[in-house]
């Protein structure tokens, strides 16, 4: 069935780019890491090129589906999802969705007829792209981790570019392609007046303030290490915590936890506002998905990263190293969480001397105009082949 598809998409006349005004479709989905730098990079197309028509591609059941609408962009969807590595239902009906991806992809093309597809990872990027590249039309990735996720890699030799955050993604990558810009970071993130940010979450400014993030959906180890330490860190140690814990997790630890115990607990299983709660922490500790390494060197913001060791080619632990080998932070592996968070903790928000040196070592990092980089480098290359 896909090979007849297939057939059908190579046997069509190609889409023509260079239609005025730019067309863009932005594939993207699945988790913030790969949604957050697709916003950045569509939000520095329109700043470029105001009369721009932005589509994104994604999936009805993932964050992206309530995330991008809220930025001001139309968002479509296809029918897929990952492939699991034992025998279940969902990898029963994974050809089918397969095949509906691919036809759905197909009329998402034909109808917004884009000038180019830019995929930056997750589960809807496979199909559109590859339709994308049977019909003729451009396909640029955006790669945020060290080691590329399969999509992209599947997708790489197709991409006429790709854009990379880490030096170690272009060993997976075809070398010619490849451009290191850094990732894309929204541009709502922003620096905010310290006063007013701990004044939004009802803080003051003689207790240390502690930022615990686990991604966008939360991150249970993270989770059951705070359960298990909140006494120490809220009472013993006198921190203002602020802890994002994920949608799925809010009323299982709502249950377990009296949160009238803790008056300068802010629990949350999601924060809209980043600006306000890095603005307020003096110290984050979070897991080291590239999206969040991205904001934490565009803020310039102390952290202690948690890498998960369940991500394919153990990227979050690279992510993290190239961040600790700068002395912009500290790891701490998960198995070690149990033991050794509130040492690790205490040691380091406390001294100031040495957050302000973390502080400057994060900031010497980032690539604050990576999104103006990458949209640069496609108008050029686009000009160039038209």
């Amino acid at each position: 069935m896909i090979a007849a598809v297939a057939k059908n998409i190579s046997s069509t006349d190609t889409l023509t780019a260079a239609v005025s005004p730019p067309r863009i479709i932005m594939a993207a989905g699945g988790t913030g890491g790969h949604v957050y730098p697709a916003i950045a990079i569509a939000d520095a197309y329109v700043k470029k090129y105001p009369e721009a028509k932005v589509m994104f591609v994604g999936t009805r059941d993932r964050m992206e589906w309530q995330t991008v609408p809220k930025y001001g962009y139309e968002i479509k969807s296809v029918w897929i999802s990952g492939f699991h590595r034992r025998l279940t239902i969902q990898n029963l009906i994974f050809p089918l969705k397969l095949i509906v991806s691919v036809i759905q992809s197909l009329f998402i093309l034909r109808s917004f007829k884009p000038d180019m597809v830019i995929a930056c990872g997750g589960f809807a990027s496979g199909p559109i792209g590859w339709v994308a590249v049977k019909l003729g039309i451009p396909l640029i990735l955006q790669e945020q981790n060290s080691f590329p996720g399969v999509t992209n890699r599947m997708l790489a030799k197709h991409a006429e570019k790709i854009f990379t955050a880490f030096n170690d993604a272009d060993k997976f990558l075809p070398k010619e392609k490849v451009h290191l810009t850094g990732n894309p970071v929204r541009n709502v993130l922003k620096k905010t007046n310290r006063d007013a940010a701990l004044a939004g979450f009802g803080f003051t400014p003689d207790k240390k303030v502690l930022l615990v993030m686990g991604g966008s959906g939360g991150a249970l180890a993270l989770n059951e290490a705070m359960l298990n330490h909140i006494d120490s860190l809220h009472n013993n140690l006198g921190l203002q915590i602020i802890w994002q814990c994920g949608d799925k997790y809010l009323k299982g630890i709502i249950t377990r936890l009296n949160l009238s115990d803790y008056p300068n607990l802010r629990l949350t299983a999601f924060i809209d506002d980043m600006s306000a709660a890095y603005g307020s922490a003096d110290l984050v500790i979070t897991r080291a998905g590239a999206g969040t390494c991205s904001e934490l060197m565009a803020i310039g913001q102390p952290a202690v990263l948690v890498p998960s060791p369940n991500v394919a080619g153990n990227h979050q632990e690279k992510n993290a190293r190239s961040l600790v080998d700068s002395g912009a932070a500290l790891l701490l592996k998960e198995e070690n969480l149990e033991t050794d968070l509130i040492q690790t903790i205490e040691g380091v928000i406390s001294d100031k001397k040495n957050l302000d040196v973390m502080s400057a070592a994060m900031q010497s990092l980032a690539k604050p105009n990576a999104a103006a980089e990458i949209v640069q480098e496609i108008s050029t290359h686009l000009i160039q082949k038209n």
